[in-house]
């Protein structure tokens, strides 16, 4: 199959998501019935997009070398490596954190071989994130100073904490203990002490969350992270090991196809602190933005150190010629701006793209423009 083709992603209605931001992106009425929070673009088995009405998870399975070329099927086997998502939070996302890849495989394997095992994990795959903004979007990402971390809980003046920031002064060997304190902290006490966060009223960001996240610990843990505010088109990159949240915002993101999360707080999903403990990675993250790179005129990405995916933004302007799209692999091209148009580079009927609808390439197309007047984003395997 030889072609660009209009893709269908689906929503899925969490209920941190926005009644707003994917429906004005679409142009549908706003606001939606329920929360909206992503649009799914892949081939992920929880939710696969489709083509034509077809599974694009279908059409990979029947056709692996036609949808994905014999590198990447020969590479990740049968099966989309990368997922590309628009996320809309209306509320803060719990704490989480993702498994590295040789852990993921081991976990899961140890997993499966047990019945009696935690069920930390739905696949054996790692799941390092990357998010654009596509408004103005506000996250935690990665430890930041313990000296600023002890600093902020020292200011609340609440005795009972002193343990917290007694290991927090001890710099990053003190991470770990830190986390692991806040996240088993007694049951019974973890109203009580979030009020009292609440009331001393120094820290704007925890009276924010706990009006989410009442009574949950995770409201001292966001404290330890860094508070990343992102104009539109900054992102930021969360590779394994990365605790982070999003609280706010509309952006793109992508990631390696799998659903392992382990979660840190702001849930009242099950948190398995252990298991959590020993995939974090307890390092400062001093600057946790992802900067762009030019490609060419018009066209910027963001260099990360994975296979699974890379992802570029176009620019079209009135006197921009047709842009090159990469030229491998299976590709999905998602419209935020005006109308482009994606065909193949020689004689393709081309697909409109307008803002929160999709295109896909399968590698068997091979070279792809794009042309109009808007901003896409596109996602490929990585070469």
């Amino acid at each position: 199959m030889a072609a660009v083709f209009p893709l269908t992603g689906v929503i899925r209605p969490y209920a941190w998501g926005s009644r707003t931001a994917l429906a004005d992106l679409q142009g549908r009425p706003s606001p939606s019935d329920a929360p909206e929070a992503e649009l799914w673009l892949g081939a992920h088995p929880g939710d696969p997009s489709t083509v034509d009405g077809v599974s694009l998870a279908t059409l990979i399975e029947n056709d692996p070398k036609g949808q994905l070329g014999t590198e990447v099927a020969g590479e990740f086997g049968v099966r989309l490596p990368y997922l590309m998502k628009v996320l809309a939070a209306a509320a803060p996302l719990s704490l989480q954190a993702h498994p590295d890849a040789d852990y993921a495989k081991i976990a899961w394997a140890a997993q499966e071989a047990g019945p009696d095992a935690p069920k930390n994990y739905t696949d054996a795959f790692h799941k390092p994130e990357m998010l654009v903004a596509l408004t103005p979007f506000e996250a935690l990402c990665g430890f930041r100073d313990p000296a600023e971390s002890a600093s902020a809980l020292e200011a609340f003046g609440i005795e009972r904490l002193s343990p917290v920031v007694a290991a927090l002064r001890t710099g990053v060997n003190g991470l770990s203990e830190a986390v692991r304190t806040l996240l088993t902290w007694p049951a019974d006490d973890r109203a009580a002490l979030v009020e009292e966060v609440v009331a001393a009223g120094t820290s704007p960001l925890a009276v924010s969350i706990a009006g989410f996240y009442p009574g949950d610990p995770g409201v001292l843990v966001a404290l330890l992270l860094n508070h990343v505010r992102l104009e539109p088109g900054e992102a930021i990159w969360m590779p394994a090991g990365n605790l982070h949240a999003y609280l706010s915002g509309l952006g793109v993101e992508i990631m390696a196809a799998s659903d392992n999360v382990l979660r840190g707080g702001l849930t009242p999903k099950r948190v398995d602190v252990d298991e959590l403990l020993r995939v974090l990675r307890f390092e400062v993250l001093e600057d946790p933005i992802l900067p762009a790179t030019p490609v060419s005129p018009g066209v910027v990405t963001w260099k990360v150190p994975v296979r699974e995916f890379a992802l570029f933004k176009y620019e079209l302007g009135t006197s921009t010629p047709p842009l090159s799209l990469p030229p491998a692999g299976p590709r999905i091209v998602l419209g935020t701006v005006g109308d482009v148009y994606v065909a193949e580079a020689v004689d393709g009927t081309p697909v409109e793209v307008t803002p929160g609808t999709a295109a896909y390439i399968p590698a068997g197309t091979g070279a792809a423009t794009a042309a109009g007047l808007g901003e896409i984003f596109v996602a490929a395997v990585a070469s």
